[in-house]
């Protein structure tokens, strides 16, 4: 899921109303990783589910969460040294 935080100038928006907008889009943009991260563990932690997390679940959970965000900044990292031309 990708919005695109750029608004067009000139068309009469105040700066609080696109600071507003660009908060909320931001908002938006990180929910959806939220999401995505929880369907991608979950299905590849839980077997199936329980009242309870067994440790194994727990660590595999742990593990996934960690993954995820590391390769999500990696990635993040990268496109930022390519947009400044390094």
């Amino acid at each position: 899921m990708s919005f695109d935080t750029k608004l067009p100038s000139g068309e009469g928006l105040d700066s609080e109303l696109q600071n507003f907008i660009q908060i909320e889009t931001q908002r938006a943009q990180f929910q959806g990783q939220v999401h995505k991260l929880t369907d991608l563990c979950w299905e590849q932690c839980l077997e199936k589910p329980r009242d309870k997390l067994d440790s194994r679940t727990e660590t595999c959970m742990t593990n996934c969460v960690e993954r995820f965000i590391d390769t999500s900044l990696s990635i993040a990292n990268r496109f930022q040294k390519i947009l400044q031309g390094n």
